[in-house]
């Protein structure tokens, strides 16, 4: 047993004792097997750092370490022989005089100093420190030495706010002043937008390894208060940079990811993270999970916080070896860093670490934890620091002396003080300095774009032609494909000699134009590679030969850009977090997400709403992801119809209430320039080729939320001819009338605004009606930000007209409370806008196919009846 308490002392030093002391006495006197046993019962106790509670670590050290390395759930017979091997005994300890113990001493003790540091200077502040794990910090050096050793340059890591400045200190390399000077409440912005906390912020660093005397790159990821919400984004930027270095097997490239123990159980996002690594797609082949288990979720004890035994068993649904580990024993805790680094690199798949550790203070140093844990922290209160109590054994063994160890304590405080001397001297806070994505070569040396225009989105016939012919073709031979794609690829081909497109073709053609430019395309998403609706078909399959096939957006030039299509699990949090790391890595590639149906957004609504949004704002990080969500009310149900543009209008950064200066040069590109993201819903396929590219073009990166069709993709008029998409031509942020209502404007009575699929609609009803002479529609394609230029034209041009704004959203919903006061400024207020459409509702979209065409007559009626609004006037 001399093994099992040794393990038992390690990992939980406060009880350690009794918990042997149960588990011999439970514990049947038996040979070694390689079966798993678990016949240890800890009691639960009401406070977890006490007594142990049902997630008994000292029994899963004895099963996983001792017992039997399939316990972990790894079937392997290589990674049986490498766990048996490094875990055949215990942590081996160093040996006395060690090098190593030196080392891992200083180490040490820069993250216990810092903290120490940081107390001493603001004692009120919220910093949201490391005391009780500062063992993370030689934990993540470790990490990275071992990776670096095995040949990796490049680390992404995402955490979230506990310890992060000690992170960005002492693993990073943040300047020291730099850090220092966030405290200073005097400090001004120097950059545009809000900025955000000193403990949210990321940052990017190339560096010398002194361990390995190798160049490494670090990155840690600029993250929310939405705990593990930077999880797919740093998978994703990561994923990136393997693609982008030709990494294809994780050897280079490779992320970091820390966790709480509470978040790490009950945060869903976790799952939908460890779900994605290893689809072919989405795989980074492997990344390092360290928990930060301080066994205390804000006030919350474990047995509430989760029900399963360990906060760690999430990893277990992709088989991920987990390793728990007492952070007060730091050679413990290295051993099974460099292990797990090890088995990263040899195996390219997830592994945990689990810091079974505490937290000396509350949640954050304001907050008093003895309210709800009295008896867990007057235990607490009665530890020394992990560095002390190492430092005193080392001293006791000789290693180390007395005074070269206040030696080492009294540099590293030198060198604080220093910087805090230095950091009194910013003035200016410039969270540019803080960038965890740089673009070099993208802008200007000062951060500024290299110019303020965007050349045509046209392109030539010749190239159009090209395109469309092998989209409407089979590029590869003996290749079968479904009869009913040969009549899709048949009309592809019609259109092209009638120079014409659908949607579909309209996708192509930017697409396979910007692959030709060099420009990396990647769109994922749920069922895109066919696309919901049936009308994609970017992945052909062979009809004879299984898993056989063919691409042939990738077959369009000699030397072109890869396209990458993908179906995506069924997460839309996970993926949409993937997709916006992605996008972060470079400017030079569209990296698109498309929604199954537009309403699935909300359910990564966390994504949208803390990194898309507000992302360059807070952390002047530009990002050109797209986002396509169908959207169309066709009496498909509440939960098929809306994709909820109220949401994304509502979270514009304009004012509705300011007329901007119309008469400012590149006016369209400063509105895009100034704006938070751009939301646009295109009635044309040409209108939609032309922003794709325009996304590309813009000196720039904005994040572009489209409202795509689905009736539309098939519509007899919803059809572009090559004419709209030649050289010369751009994306046309309103379309005006341009039937007879515009050849006499004299004579219109009223001017109707809409934007979408309604378009169609109206003019059906127009046309039956006969007021193709009264009544004019102008449609705006660029809901944000708002043209207020042509759409002064357009109302100026029909003086005598009345103008309303239709559309087939209910009230409540929809761009209504989003364009009627920017009309009203566009127009000082002149005229009322009158409102044709839906009544205010709960739900999106009624579920009865009757009430659908019913409300849809209705709000047709109001459009056309001139009378309608005399009443309100």
């Amino acid at each position: 047993m001399f093994h099992l308490r040794t393990c038992a002392a390690k990992l939980r030093p406060l009880t350690a004792s009794q918990t042997v002391k149960t588990f011999s006495q439970n514990r049947p006197a038996a040979a070694r097997t390689f079966q798993q046993i678990r016949c240890y019962s800890a009691p639960v106790a009401a406070e977890p750092f006490l007594s142990g509670t049902s997630s008994n670590y000292v029994e899963e050290m004895y099963c996983a370490w001792l017992e039997n390395p399939k316990s972990v759930h790894k079937d392997s017979m290589a990674w049986t022989s490498l766990t048996s091997t490094r875990f055949s005994t215990c942590p081996p300890p160093l040996s006395s005089g060690d090098r190593n113990q030196h080392f891992l001493c200083g180490r040490s003790s820069v993250g216990w100093r810092f903290e120490e540091f940081l107390q001493r200077k603001w004692s009120s502040e919220k910093r949201f420190g490391l005391e009780g794990c500062e063992v993370l910090i030689p934990a993540l050096k470790t990490i990275i030495d071992k990776s670096s050793e095995n040949g990796v340059d490049y680390v992404i890591m995402g955490m979230p706010h506990r310890g992060r400045l000690n992170v960005l200190a002492n693993v990073i390399r943040k300047e020291l002043e730099q850090i220092f000077c966030q405290f200073d409440s005097k400090l001004e912005a120097a950059d545009e937008g809000s900025g955000d906390v000193k403990y949210h912020l990321g940052m990017y660093h190339r560096r010398i390894n002194r361990v390995t005397d190798r160049n490494i790159t670090l990155s840690l990821v600029a993250n929310p208060s939405h705990l593990e919400a930077a999880d797919p984004v740093v998978m994703g930027k990561t994923k990136a940079e393997q693609f982008y270095c030709g990494d294809t097997e994780g050897k280079k490239v490779m992320s970091i990811l820390l966790h709480g123990d509470a978040a790490f159980a009950g945060q869903g996002i976790v799952y939908e993270t460890f779900h994605l690594s290893d689809l072919p797609s989405y795989t980074t082949h492997g990344t390092v999970h360290v928990v930060v288990n301080n066994q205390i979720g804000f006030t919350t004890d474990p047995r509430m916080a989760r029900s399963s035994p360990y906060p760690t068993d999430v990893a277990r649904v992709v088989n991920a070896p987990i390793f728990h580990v007492n952070s007060d024993d730091p050679e413990a805790v290295m051993y099974v860093c460099k292990v797990a680094a090890e088995w990263r690199s040899t195996f390219h798949k997830d592994v945990v670490v689990d810091l079974v550790c505490y937290r000396r203070n509350g949640h954050n140093e304001m907050d008093e934890p003895m309210f709800t844990q009295p008896l867990m922290y007057k235990q607490i209160r009665k530890q020394k620091p992990v560095l002390q109590k190492y430092a005193e054994l080392l001293v006791s063994q000789g290693v180390v002396n007395q005074p070269e160890y206040e030696e080492e304590i009294s540099k590293y405080d030198k060198i604080c003080e220093e910087a805090f001397a230095r950091s009194k001297d910013e003035k200016i806070l410039h969270i540019k300095h803080w960038l965890d994505s740089p673009w070099p070569g993208f802008f200007t040396l000062d951060g500024q774009p290299r110019s303020m225009s965007c050349p045509s989105t046209g392109l030539t016939e010749d190239i159009l032609t090209h395109i469309g012919n092998v989209a409407s073709s089979v590029p590869v031979e003996n290749f079968t494909i479904h009869g009913g794609l040969s009549r899709i690829l048949k009309t592809r081909g019609e259109m092209v000699k009638n120079r014409t497109v659908d949607w579909a073709l309209a996708e192509y053609m930017a697409f396979g134009s910007l692959l030709k430019e060099g420009i990396h395309i990647r769109l994922s998403g749920q069922d895109v590679e066919r696309g919901t609706f049936s009308h994609r078909h970017h992945v052909l399959h062979d009809q004879n030969v299984d898993k056989r096939t063919c691409i042939p957006m990738n077959h369009l030039w000699p030397n072109q850009a890869p396209y990458t299509v993908c179906n995506s699990s069924l997460s839309e949090y996970g993926v949409l977090g993937f997709e916006l790391g992605f996008a972060m890595a470079s400017p030079n590639a569209l990296v698109l997400w498309e929604a199954q149906f537009g309403d699935f957004h909300n359910t990564a609504q966390c994504i949208i709403d803390q990194f898309i949004c507000p992302g360059q704002a807070k952390w002047v990080r530009q990002n050109g992801i797209v986002l396509l969500l169908p959207h169309g009310m066709e009496g498909m149900g509440p939960e098929h119809s809306s994709a909820r543009p109220e949401r994304f209008l509502q979270m514009c950064n304009d004012d509705p209430d300011v007329l901007p200066d119309l008469k400012e040069a590149n006016f369209d590109i400063n509105q895009l320039y100034d704006c938070n993201w751009v939301v646009v819903n295109c009635s044309t396929p040409g209108n939609f080729f032309h922003v794709l590219r325009r996304q590309i073009l813009l000196p720039f990166r904005k994040p572009l939320i489209i409202f795509t069709p689905k009736s539309l993709l098939r519509h007899p008029e919803a059809r572009s001819s090559f004419d709209e998409m030649l050289p010369g031509t751009h994306f046309q942020r309103v379309i005006p009338e341009d039937g007879p209502a515009a050849q006499n404007p004299e004579n219109v009575k009223r001017l109707l605004f809409c934007t979408g699929k309604v378009y169609y609609d109206l003019t059906r009803e127009r046309k039956a009606r006969d007021m193709v002479g009264q009544v004019a529609i102008t449609r705006i394609e660029q809901l944000s930000p708002f043209p207020f230029d042509l759409l002064l034209k357009e109302v100026q041009k029909y003086p005598n007209a009345e103008l309303a704004w239709c559309q087939e959203e209910h009230k409540n919903q929809g761009y209504y409370d989003y364009v009627k006061p920017r009309l009203r400024t566009t127009i000082s207020r002149a005229k009322p806008v009158w409102y044709a459409g839906r009544d205010p509702a709960a739900a999106p979209a009624t579920g009865n196919k009757k009430t659908h065409l019913t409300e849809l007559q209705r709000l047709l009626d109001t459009a056309f009846d001139l009378d309608v609004f005399k009443n309100f006037s």
